[in-house]
């Protein structure tokens, strides 16, 4: 079936759903009216109660849609004067691609670019378009694939894939509206089935322009650069999230954030010392599976459709990307302080928030092991004297098992390493000794006075011995490290660098139904209505509340670490008794109606729990 074919079905399937909903909503109000010419009493009255709340609701779902306000546009405009050589190469591009020119480029944060047009009566008036382009993008591709991606996205304009874009996006924001207005009942039941019919249809249609639009970026930029330029896009993704994860995220949890200048700054000194890893990652097999509900083919099926597609003679631009905008570094400042809300955070240079960071998120570490190291001494807190007392009297394994309870005795020495040399690394920071010092190609490394790596792995193989605990201690002690100075600050665990697996709503807690968000660190806990429907969309507004640890710090929040031992009574749907260590007993239960964030959000809940289930697991 032809694009054109599948567009034309796709806007009869939105119209049909109308016609689907009126036409059952007329059932209705002639069986209403049927029911009260008979007599029927309260069934009558029942029947038009839900005659009317099936009209509100599609109503309601109507005017939302109709009355959505469009978000701020993101980013920073480039006028042409602003960047003569960009717009004449977007000018160039639009004329191969036989369309007009966008009136608008905007430089954005996101790993992408994009094209929008204002359009009138459902997309099949044009109006004003935009050009967006990501700023990462310019810092990681070559001129050359910066045509080859421009002209994919023109390419949309040549086949008026952004009009019929705009129809298949509204009228897929009409139908979700309307089906969640009338989730509940048996007509929303019915209109969700044809819901996800009309999804598949317009995903069909949305991979079909994507491979059309494939074919004027092989045009303009040659099949290779194309070919290259698809598959980067999301190694430039990952190198992207990977360092907003490890290296923004360290500041963002402790109260930093870098400077405008700084946030792309440090992005392109990633991409430079870690070129070798990217290029690694460029020989790996592009995938080529899609499911039938994505909006885009497969990378490897886009590039092996590419190898039949015509090329046009082309010069290979291998100069960056980015001399495309002049002065790029103050344009990407400009959109880094519109895209980073930094709230209360204080901005600083990589190093010093480096410096700063890095104590926190290793004290939180350290209070980890303090707070197992108080259980198995028997003591309201504890501190490094405590867990070297403990090795010292041979009870290293039983600390090692509050936190991984599963260890072989003769491995729990080497599992504890990492946590030796995070508590060492605590007593040298406050000892004035350490420092924390920034790194583009791997881990912020903890330094002496000498600028040089304190030997802190080799004197932790010491301190996890009992024969040479006090030769670790006099080792410490000569570089200035003061054992002492490593004590306990939180008696409480937080959510502070944790992850979100998944997320169950209306588990019953205890009797009482809860929304659960799965964390890797433990579980977040918020009470919740009885009514099943609408959980998913309960749990993605519980998740995007906040940054994790706040959204954690303001629900119940129970850690893993302070499970002593777990029963799962059931597989599927989930039941579990949980016993703290304070003997305290929480008992958890799936519901078989409760939604899932995820398909395997409650494997996701098994798999925290499993290290602490001492009983064989029963089947689900």
């Amino acid at each position: 079936m032809s694009t054109t074919l599948r567009a034309a079905l796709s806007v009869l399937m939105l119209v049909g759903f109308y016609v689907l909903a009126l036409a059952m909503l007329v059932g209705l109000g002639a069986a209403t009216v049927w029911a009260f010419s008979e007599h029927a009493g309260s069934g009558a009255a029942k029947l038009g109660f839900f005659t009317v709340v099936v009209a509100v609701g599609l109503v309601v779902a109507l005017w939302k849609v109709a009355r959505a306000k469009p978000s701020p546009e993101p980013g920073v405009v480039l006028s042409p004067s602003d960047a003569p050589e960009l717009w004449s190469t977007v000018r160039e591009l639009a004329d191969a691609a036989q369309t007009r020119v966008p009136d608008e480029i905007r430089l954005v944060a996101d790993v992408n670019a994009a094209v929008s047009e204002e359009t009138r009566l459902l997309g099949l008036v044009g109006g004003k378009r935009h050009l967006y382009i990501g700023i990462p993008l310019l810092q990681a591709m070559s001129v050359a694939q910066m045509r080859s991606i421009l002209g994919h996205e023109l390419g949309h304009y040549s086949q008026q894939h952004t009009r019929l874009g705009a129809i298949t996006y509204r009228g897929r924001s009409a139908i979700m509206a309307t089906v969640q207005e009338l989730s509940g009942n048996l007509v929303g039941w019915f209109l969700k089935q044809y819901a996800k019919l009309y999804v598949l249809v317009s995903a069909a249609v949305s991979r079909r322009q994507e491979l059309e639009a494939d074919q004027i970026s092989v045009r303009v930029a040659g099949r290779s650069t194309a070919q290259s330029a698809l598959r980067e896009v999301p190694l430039v993704d990952t190198a992207w999230t990977f360092y907003e994860r490890q290296y923004i995220g360290l500041g963002w949890e402790n109260g930093y954030a870098p400077t405008s200048a700084d946030v792309f700054g440090g992005f392109a000194r990633i991409l430079e010392a870690r070129d070798a890893e990217l290029a690694s990652m460029r020989e790996e097999t592009p995938d080529e599976e899609h499911s039938r509900w994505d909006t885009h083919p497969a990378i490897g099926l886009r590039i092996a459709a590419m190898e039949k597609m015509p090329e046009g003679t082309v010069t290979v631009d291998e100069r960056p990307a980015s001399v495309l905008v002049p002065d790029f570094d103050e344009r990407s400042a400009q959109v880094a302080g519109r895209a980073l809300d930094i709230g209360t955070r204080t901005a600083v240079d990589w190093q010093t928030l480096t410096e700063r960071s890095m104590p926190q998120t290793e004290q939180r570490h350290a209070d980890l092991v303090y707070r197992g190291a108080a259980r198995v001494a028997g003591q309201a807190s504890a501190d490094l004297t405590t867990v070297l007392e403990l090795v010292r009297t041979g009870r290293l394994v039983a600390l090692v098992r509050e936190f991984v309870p599963e260890v072989a005795e003769p491995d729990a020495a080497e599992a504890f390493m990492p946590s030796i040399e995070t508590l060492l690394g605590t007593a040298a920071v406050r000892s004035g000794v350490g420092t924390w010092r920034l790194s583009w190609s791997g881990p912020a490394r903890l330094v002496g006075p000498d600028g040089e790596p304190l030997p802190l792995e080799e004197i932790g193989r010491l301190a996890l011995d009992p024969s040479t605990v006090d030769e670790a201690v006099s080792r410490l002690s000569a570089l200035g490290i003061d054992t002492a100075r490593a004590v306990q600050v939180s008696t409480t665990a937080t959510a502070h660098g944790a992850e979100i697996l998944g997320g169950l709503a209306n588990i019953k807690v205890d009797g009482a139904q809860h929304d659960v968000l799965v964390l890797d660190t433990g579980l977040v806990m918020r009470p919740c209505p009885k009514k099943t429907e609408g959980g998913k969309n309960r749990l993605i507004a519980l998740l995007q509340s906040g940054e994790v640890a706040d959204v954690a710090a303001s629900n119940r929040y129970l850690a893993f670490e302070d499970i002593r031992e777990a029963t799962i009574v059931k597989a599927g749907p989930v039941r579990a008794d949980l016993t703290l260590h304070d003997g305290t007993v929480v008992r958890v239960h799936e519901t078989w109606s409760g939604e899932r964030l995820t398909k395997d959000s409650d494997q996701a809940f098994l798999a925290g729990i499993y290290p602490y289930v001492k009983d064989e697991v029963p089947a689900g």
